[in-house]
């Protein structure tokens, strides 16, 4: 092994987390690219680590530059999102350096066994840009809780409750909020008996229904179904995403409403906005891929509704145990007026274009001050955990 040394930082060194082992992996290359681009270097030193769909974490030579993620689907099909970098790990324990950084082409190419040059590398704060499981989902968050480095976003809890629809769902109703009701299919269930669980959906929901994969985000796995086949279809095509696929039955006409939180104990809640879908429902290629959906912010709500979603926004992130951020979604009954919480996101899209981004712009916070502060809350949210006690004596 070569040299141990710790290297670090006059500026403030966020480590920038991005890739990742799920299904939104192009996703996040697009978020992450609006973070780098939007920090400030005088203030900031940002440090690309980016995680590859095996798994490993590598400092990126390159950080991620597409602008949106069909420019970043492009680059995958074309092999150009994949970069260069030097090998990292991140060990689970409170200490000097975050990551330990091997770089193995300084080895001499005559030797028996590989070198590598080790560097320890210091970080002030990591800012995860991941989406979906094995980033969003409280396992990333618990590893940097080992580690004792602070972390823009939720915590374990209010990410792993997040994650999963259903539980998120169980706490919302137990809290009040009115949520659209649901079934739960797992896969063992549905490998036993396919038949049985399609009628164990038609006499809870009958149609039409949005059948899910009960972890996972940004649309993914996700279909509309009017009839036997198309739960079918539906529930193969989640349950190929994940081992429980979640059920819910569709609000009639309904509009599709969001609102952004930020903040910690005494969160601050955005402006809603409205997602005006290209297709007949707000699908991963028409939430990525087809530039004909729109996004109006603020949304044309009465004053009254806005209200509404503004309070139930909180409430679903207090019920959750937030911090940080969150994206609330609603979908509101055209004829009834009535609001229903469909879910809450913790690492929402976070381009510049995003929805999340945009309601925070129209309630009068741009970009570089949206990352600023969160960078500011994860630091706050670190120096009140550090004055917990650890120990009786």
């Amino acid at each position: 092994m070569g040299l141990h040394t710790v290297t670090r930082s006059k500026r403030l060194r966020v480590g920038v987390l991005y890739g990742g082992r799920s299904g939104e992996h192009e996703i996040s290359l697009a978020s992450a690219a609006s973070v780098f681009a939007n920090l400030d270097r005088q203030r900031y030193e940002p440090v690309a680590i980016r995680i590859e769909r095996d798994g490993r974490w590598v400092l990126s030579d390159r950080p991620p530059s597409a602008a949106s993620a069909a420019e970043v689907i492009e680059q995958v099909r074309n092999d150009a999102a994949r970069r260069g970098g030097r090998e990292v790990i991140f060990p689970p324990r409170p200490g000097e350096e975050a990551l330990i950084v091997i770089d193995r082409r300084s080895a001499r190419a005559d030797e028996a066994e590989a070198a590598a040059a080790v560097t320890g590398l210091a970080l002030d704060v990591v800012f995860p840009v991941l989406h979906g499981p094995f980033g969003e989902d409280g396992t990333v968050q618990g590893v940097l809780e080992m580690a004792a480095v602070p972390y823009v976003g939720c915590g374990v809890l209010a990410s792993a409750v997040a994650m999963d629809k259903v539980i998120a769902k169980a706490l919302f109703r137990a809290r009040g909020l009115r949520v659209p009701d649901w079934h739960v299919v797992r896969q063992a269930g549905w490998e036993a008996d396919r038949h049985a669980a399609i009628d164990g959906v038609e006499r809870s929901l009958g149609y039409p229904v949005f059948v899910k994969p009960a972890n996972l985000g940004s649309s993914v796995g996700i279909s509309k179904a009017r009839d036997r086949d198309g739960l079918a279809a539906g529930l193969a095509l989640a349950l190929d995403y994940d081992r429980k696929a979640i059920v819910e039955a569709a609000v009639p006409n309904a509009r599709e409403i969001e609102c952004a939180v930020l903040g910690n104990e005494s969160p601050d809640i955005s402006v809603p906005g409205e997602i005006l879908p290209s297709r007949e429902f707000y699908d991963y290629d028409a939430k990525y891929l087809d530039a004909g959906s729109r996004l109006e912010v603020p949304a044309a709500l009465d004053d009254a509704t806005v209200e509404t979603v503004r309070r139930m926004t909180r409430e679903a992130f207090e019920t959750i145990e937030g911090s940080g951020l969150a994206r609330v979604d609603f979908l509101i009954d055209r004829e009834t007026g009535d609001v229903y919480l469909n879910e809450i996101n913790t690492l929402p899209g976070f381009t510049t274009i995003s929805m999340f981004a945009r309601m925070w712009a129209a309630s009068g916070l741009d970009y570089p001050a949206l990352v600023d502060r969160l960078i500011t809350l994860a630091l706050e949210r670190r120096a009140s955990r550090q004055q917990l006690k650890t120990t009786v004596f």
